[in-house]
This record gives structure tokens, sequence and C-alpha cells, in this order.
């Protein structure tokens, strides 16, 4: 019962919280037209006073722009109020003015008295100042930046899409995280898009403002000698302290969230607030204090200057630098002293512990990598490296070995190398400073930087700065940092070598966990009909044709169907790829119904058919037709590339084994398929043809 109050209670605060919006608004058009008593008055200039510095405070203590993604709309609202104020105010000012300098209430009588002391010429002339920083300093300048970040931000979404997309195919991200990011990009323009355009009521509020001033000194002077019967020193007096009081009431605030304003868009974005980061950069030099401690006091020196002002500031800088140097001695101490080092050990005999087992998959890093998979330096690769094992696993269907990680003095500074089984699969360098710019063939124009080729795929790249990183994204340029090179680098190079990784014991672990969720399928398989050996090199011959092998239920029960007659692991393979037909069309043809495929002639067909019957008793395939085949099948793979085509080759169920094996290093990108791997429901459309010539 009592949830159920609680419960209810939440629904009614959450429907309350839904209608504060239109409310607020409501009641400030309301101010517009109902005249308010000095004393509400009073307590509403206060509230947006309180509102103008609740922003700037807001505004200073967010990390990122989306943090504050409301500050557009609080920015119309704030200024809608003001005017409210402004419209509100005047109509006591004209109808009540003659009463005295309080008649506007004592908010606006403090401002016109204390602030410029009770002189209204001052008072004119400190308005003027205020609205002249407001309207030419700070909305202007932050009006143009929002412009600019609006501009550049919807240039570089495409490069940041892409981005995205690199990072979901590499297995660093998620689709929720990758969803998220792409969200986070189209708030980041409406964002800015919505900041360029409020920066405008900013700038007509400073307009009205003036506006309102005139209005209210002549409208005053009027009301007051020729319905009053002030005279007019005295109703000048009285009418323009008002109208100077109300005016600042609202520019000061004005002024605060123009400040704000700028704050929010001109602030680079880091894990850090506004106030962090300017102490942080500010005083992260000690040298650059003392030095300009040194320049204030030598000016303090100088005759006829005042010279207790300029020593007492350069003394407390000098002190400030000797301090700060101090402190980081005393923290490199620390940390050095924190390294113990290693104790001297007695010579022992050798032994078997001493057999260094080679590591399935290594990745050797030079000494200026290391930050990339130190923790302690805020380095992610640990992370990404574990994400790709989990993407390749849900992928390609069983899990990799762990990724061993260490340093190498023999590389470059910036090398690293990846290994499987102690052999080098692939080697590039990786800059930790600096950024990849990868150009996918659409770019718009040429980046300075140091010219290479992206290690995983060979794309033409540049690296080139920080600073240039969104200029580079708006150009079209797929912009990734050195940790993603090294992953996407791993996560191909894994990836193309799957079937290397898949030992016995991955095997057994398959076929353990396929156990545990249908125990029937595996009881007879290994070691009754299978060996362990056969069954490894049926899954390593799918999987070195890009297959995976998620559907293991499928694979298993036809080893097992057809274990008792067939022993050779290639028939097998054969006879599995045809079971999994309609998984291994959709992945080259997923969500179509026709297959466009590269189909062969007839006739080479048959020729082929013999001289594999043949090879048999020992001929093997003529030496030219082998050529033929191969030159034919470049050129019929290019010709489907160019055509924007999955390079597929349809071939008769006999020899598409053989042609696999054989054009597999000569056509890297070709699959082979046979005839009885598609599907019955699908059709067949051949766009190009090998051989018909022969």
């Amino acid at each position: 019962m009592n949830l159920m109050i609680i419960q209810g209670f939440i629904q009614r605060a959450a429907n309350l919280r839904s209608l504060a919006g239109p409310v607020l608004i409501v009641m400030i058009l309301a101010m517009m037209v109902l005249p308010l008593p000095p004393f509400l008055l009073d307590i509403l200039f206060t509230f947006n006073i309180a509102v103008a510095v609740m922003v700037l405070l807001v505004s200073m203590n967010t990390t990122k722009a989306l943090e504050f993604a409301a500050f557009p709309t609080i920015l119309l609202i704030t200024t809608l109020l003001r005017l409210s104020l402004n419209v509100a105010s005047t109509r006591i000012v004209l109808l009540e003015g003659h009463t005295g300098p309080d008649a506007a209430g004592k908010v606006i009588e403090s401002f016109g008295h204390f602030l410029v002391g009770g002189n209204y010429a001052v008072g004119i002339v400190v308005f003027a100042i205020l609205v002249v920083i407001n309207f030419v300093v700070i909305t202007k300048g932050a009006g143009r930046i929002a412009e600019v970040g609006a501009r550049f931000t919807l240039d570089a979404m495409p490069g940041k899409q892409m981005a995205i997309d690199a990072d979901l195919n590499a297995g660093l991200i998620g689709e929720d995280v990758a969803r998220q990011r792409r969200a986070e990009i189209a708030q980041e323009a409406d964002f800015y898009g919505a900041m360029d355009g409020a920066s405008k009521f900013v700038r007509g509020d400073a307009v009205a403002g003036i506006i309102i001033l005139l209005i209210n000194i002549i409208g005053g002077l009027i009301v007051g000698v020729l319905q009053h019967n002030l005279d007019i020193a005295t109703a000048a007096k009285y009418y323009t302290l008002l109208t100077i009081g109300d005016g600042l009431v609202a520019q000061i605030p004005a002024l605060v969230i123009s400040t704000a304003a700028g704050i929010v868009v001109s602030r680079v974005a880091t894990d850090e607030n506004i106030g962090q980061q300017m102490i942080g950069q500010l005083f992260k030099q000690p040298q650059i204090i003392m030095l300009t401690g040194s320049i204030i006091g030598m000016m303090g020196l100088i005759p006829g200057m005042p010279h207790f002002a300029f020593l007492s500031l350069a003394g407390a800088m000098i002190w400030l630098a000797y301090y700060l140097s101090q402190q980081s001695v005393k923290a490199a101490r620390l940390e050095q002293a924190e390294v113990v080092p290693p104790s001297m050990m007695e010579a022992a005999d050798a032994s078997w512990e001493d057999v260094a087992q080679v590591d399935v998959l290594g990745l050797e890093v030079g000494y200026r990598l290391i930050s990339l998979v130190d923790k302690a330096q805020d380095g992610d690769l640990l992370r990404r490296i574990k994400g790709i094992r989990k993407k390749f696993t849900q992928d390609i269907g069983f899990l990799p070995p762990a990724v061993h990680i260490r340093d190498n003095l023999e590389l470059r500074p910036n090398g690293y190398r990846i290994t499987l089984k102690g052999v080098e699969l692939g080697n590039a360098e990786s800059y930790p400073n600096l950024f990849l710019a990868i150009n996918p063939g659409n770019v718009s124009g040429e980046l300075s930087g140091t010219q290479t080729v992206d290690p995983a795929f060979g794309l033409p790249a540049v690296w080139i700065e920080g600073a240039l990183r969104d200029h580079a994204q708006a150009m079209g340029y797929t912009v990734v940092d050195p940790g993603t090179v090294v992953a996407t680098h791993l996560s191909h190079l894994i990836n193309t070598h799957a079937s290397q990784l898949l030992g016995r014991q991955e095997v057994q672990q398959l076929l353990d966990h396929l156990g545990k969720i249908a125990p029937k399928l595996t009881e007879d398989l290994v070691p009754k009909l299978l060996p362990l050996g056969t069954v490894q090199k049926v899954l390593q011959n799918l999987l070195d044709e890009g297959m995976h092998i998620r559907d293991m239920r499928t694979i298993v029960e036809t080893l097992a169907e057809n274990a008792a007659r067939i022993q050779d692991p290639y028939q097998l393979t054969g006879l599995v790829r045809v079971a999994l037909g309609p998984a291994i069309v959709q992945q080259f043809y997923p969500a179509t119904q026709e297959l466009q495929v590269i189909g062969m002639d007839k006739e080479l067909e048959y020729i082929l058919i013999q001289a594999m019957q043949s090879s048999h008793e020992g001929t093997g395939i003529e030496p030219g037709l082998a050529d033929t085949v191969l030159r034919e099948t470049r050129a019929a793979a290019l010709a489907q590339e160019k055509m924007g085509l999955p390079t597929v080759l349809l071939v008769p169920a006999q020899l598409r084994d053989l042609l696999a094996r054989f054009l597999k290093r000569a056509v890297p990108q070709l699959r082979v398929i046979s005839h009885d791997e598609v599907p019955d429901f699908k059709t067949i459309r051949v766009t190009a043809t090998v051989g018909g010539k022969v």
C-alpha cells in the first residue's frame, strides 16, 4: 500500500514537472499584459539575477556542450523574462514615477542610486558601456563561434559516422554504443545550430534595452511635465534614475547570460570543467610563471610606477613558481621511489619450467607505444583487444586465444608487430600523439602530414596533428586514433587467419560447449565416429574459405550422419557446405532473391572434370589450361567488382573443392560455391563467364 502511494506521488511529481515549461512561458507572457505591484517586481528582478548566476555556474561546470543541451531554450526564456520585466517596469515607471525614485520597487531604486551614485549622467554612461560590452564583444563573438561550430559540425558528420562504423566493424564498440554515438553527433549539430539562432535573441535584447531606455526617458519627461506638473529638472531626475536602474537591472543579468553562452560555445570538450582547465593549463609550467613575475618586477622598478603593486605581485608569482617546481620535483622523486629494483637472484639449475612456450597470438610494441597498453597512462588498447576477441567470438563462432602483449626494444620506437605462433603476420608504426586520416576514396582535398598507408587495408593515409582532426573529417577523411590503428590491424589479421587459431583445444571446447546444450549430438561423434583431428580439419577448411562456424549444430549433425561411410575431411567439408548452403549464400547475398554470379563455360567444366578424374592416375591438369583458367577468372572477378557485385564463382559440386584451392592464392577475393549449395528458392543470373574460348 505504501509502495503504491509513493509511486503515485512520483507520477504526480513527473506530471507537474512536465507542466513547468508551459506554465512558465504563460506567466512570462502574462507579465507583459497584467500590471505588477512594485513588491512583486522586486522578487522577479531578484529571481532574474539568480537565474543568470545559476546558468553561468552550470556552464562553467560542464565538461561537454551536450551536458547543457537545453541552453539555447534557456537563453530564449531568460531573454523573454527580461523583456517582460522591462515592459512591466516601464508601465510602473511611467504611471508612478512622479512619486519618487522608489516608485518601481527597491531593486530598481538600489541600482539607480548605489551602483551609479544617484548620478543619472554616470548611469547613462555605465549603461551604454554595458550594452557595448554585451552587444559588440561577448554576444557577437559567441554568435560567430556558434555559427562556425555549426558549420564545421555538419561538415564533419560523415567522417565521424565513418569512424563509428570503423570502430563497430573492428569490434571496439557494440551496437548500443554506436547508436549512442550517432545520436550524440546529431545532437551536437542541433545544439550548435540552435546556439547560432539563439545568439540573435541576446543581440535583439541589447537593442531592445537601448530603445526601452530612450522611450522611458522621453516618455517620463513628457508624462512628468505635462501630466503631473513637475519641473523639467525634477522630472529628469526621477524618470532618468528610474530608467537607468531599470536598464541596469536588466543588462547585468543579460551580460551574465551572454558570458555563459560564450563559455559554452568557446570551450574545447575535455574531461575537465572550465575551472580545472584554466588552473591546470595556466599554472602547468612554473618557468612561465617565474618569467612573468620577473618581467612584472622589472616594470615595478621603473621610476614613477606604483612600486608596491608591481613588486608585491612579482614576489607572489616568483614564490608560486618556486612552490610549484618543488612540488613537481617531490612528485618525481616519489614516483622513482616506488620503483623497487629487482633483487639479485642466485643462479638456479635448468628445469622444465625454463622451457618457454610460443604465444599463439602476440603483440609486440616499441617503447613509445607502451602508453597505449598501460592502464596507468590511460591506455585503452587492452580494452579494445578484449572487444576484438568478443566480436570475433560472436561473428566466427569460437573463442580465439588471448593476445600476449609485451614490449620489444628491437623494434622502432613507434613500431609494433603482430605474431602468430611466433611468426610475424604484420608490422607497422603508430604515433601516440597523432591521428591517422584514412582516405576512403572520396575526400575533397589534401592534408599536410606524414604520408603512409592504412596497415589493415592498404588505403592511402596521412598522420596528422590533433588540431587538424575536425578539418580532416570535414574533408571526408576517416580519422582514427593510434590505438584504433593497432586494434583494427589486429582485428583484420586474426579474422584473416582464423583457421590457424582453431587448435584441438578450441575444437574440444566447442564440442564440450555444444554438449551442454545438446548432449545427444556430440556423445557418439568423437572419438567413436571421427577422430578429433578430422573434425578440426573440417572446421579449418570452412574458416579458410571465409565461413563462420557458429552453426555447430548443423555441422555436427552432418558429420555424424556421414562419418560411417566417409572419413576424408575434404569430402566431409563438401557435405557440410551443402548443409550450410543457405547460410553461405546469405553471407554473400544478404536480403536478395537473385544471385548474380560468375559462371563457367560448359565445355570448360567438362574439360576440368576429365582432368580431375585423370589426375588420380597421375597426369594432372595441363599447365596451359591452368594458366587460361587463372587469367580468365581474374578478368571475370575484376568485371564483377566494377559492377559492384560479389565476386562469387558458381561451379559443379565435383569441381568446387579443386577450384577453391587452386584459385585461392591467385584471386584471393574470389569465393567458389557449388550448385548444390544454392537453395531451391533462389534464382541465378550469370553476369560474367569463365571460358568459352577453350
